[in-house]
């Protein structure tokens, strides 16, 4: 049997942007769902935060989430099986008031996980886990010590690995809890790694510059082989470009097709600019691309010693800025305790833009 993979949603992220609720339409419009029912695959396992706010669920997006989302895999006769994450339950030390059982209960091909429990795929047993609060903490480690199963599905924090691309998590829990298992598959963490039987199957799409040129998608996982096969998501939202006029002219400008960047964000990385009128030029032919947002990079001051690429490179998302500077910091505290709080500011900060 093949399963559908997905990791956190965050449905409603950005503060209920518009512009990243059509970015993710087109994502299950056009990707998602045609994919699913070419292979056959009849069930998806959603491994938590499927909503983006605890606190409460703005209508529009309730409204939008069901147009492209919740309504068509009912449609299709979708199994959708989701696991409470961090991010859908309201008190943080408990997943008795959730957003999700809240709001979907109208839907009868969904199913809420906010228990430990075992689920049987193809013949195979599949341990589901939601996330661990200090009230279902020892629930969920007395049902891992006394399970048989050898395949696990949850929404863990494990020390060691990725939050972001290059940002580590030191303070979550010890692998060593699921090392019974020979495969665990978790969401939470948004960058998509693997190390040992641990696989965190990162988010379907980019939400933040921290996501950029980080491969996004989804997981078909195959219950006989055991394989994971990732398939990526084609839709960027975030977008580095250089500007280098060196050898362009009025005419090569004009001619640059920049149909792609619509609704999407853009960094403009100057790394020479000779004639003033042709970036005016680029510039209003990038604008009438109807991008969401440009911003532009313009403080790199050396550019002979370096490549195009370098100079990408090096306009930094604002995780590795922070963290950076945090690293630079002469001060006797945790620094990695200081950059997890400031990682978990800043995802807050960026749920209400």
């Amino acid at each position: 049997m093949k399963i559908a993979i997905v990791g956190d949603t965050h449905v409603g992220m950005r503060g209920d942007s518009l512009h990243f609720h059509n970015h993710y339409r087109k994502f299950y419009e056009n990707v998602l769902f045609p994919n699913l029912r070419e292979m056959g695959v009849s069930t998806i396992i959603q491994l938590g935060d499927l909503f983006d706010r605890r606190k409460y669920i703005n209508f529009n997006t309730l409204h939008l989430s069901k147009q492209y989302f919740f309504n068509p895999m009912k449609e299709l006769g979708l199994d959708f099986i989701t696991l409470l994450g961090n991010h859908d339950i309201f008190f943080k030390n408990t997943l008795e008031v959730n957003s999700t059982e809240l709001v979907l209960r109208e839907f009868d091909n969904i199913r809420i996980v906010s228990s430990p429990k075992t689920m049987e795929f193809g013949g195979v047993k599949i341990d589901l886990i939601p996330w661990i609060c200090d009230d279902n903490e020892q629930e969920v480690m007395d049902f891992i010590n006394n399970s048989t199963s050898q395949i696990c599905m949850g929404h863990f924090e494990l020390a060691g690995f990725e939050m972001d691309r290059g940002n580590i998590c030191h303070e979550g829990m010890d692998r060593s809890v699921l090392a019974k298992y020979d495969i665990v598959l978790s969401g939470h963490f948004h960058h998509k790694s693997s190390s040992g039987n641990i696989h965190y199957v990162g988010t379907p799409g980019e939400m933040t510059w921290s996501d950029y040129n980080d491969k996004r998608g989804y997981h078909i996982f195959d219950t006989e082989t055991r394989e994971l096969t990732f398939i990526e998501n084609p839709y960027k939202m975030f977008h580095k470009v250089i500007y280098n006029d060196e050898h362009e002219t009025l005419d090569t400008v004009k001619s640059k097709d920049f149909s792609r960047y619509f609704n999407s964000i853009l960094k403009v990385i100057v790394a020479k600019k000779i004639d003033p009128y042709l970036f005016d030029v680029f510039m209003d032919k990038l604008y009438k691309s109807q991008p969401h947002e440009i911003s532009v990079v313009e403080d790199f001051t050396d550019y002979t010693q370096i490549s195009d690429e370098d100079v990408i490179d090096q306009a930094d998302d604002t995780m590795t800025t922070l963290s950076k500077y945090v690293d630079g910091l002469q001060i006797d505290l945790d620094k990695e305790k200081l950059k997890t709080y400031m990682r978990e500011v800043y995802v807050e900060a960026q749920s209400r833009v």
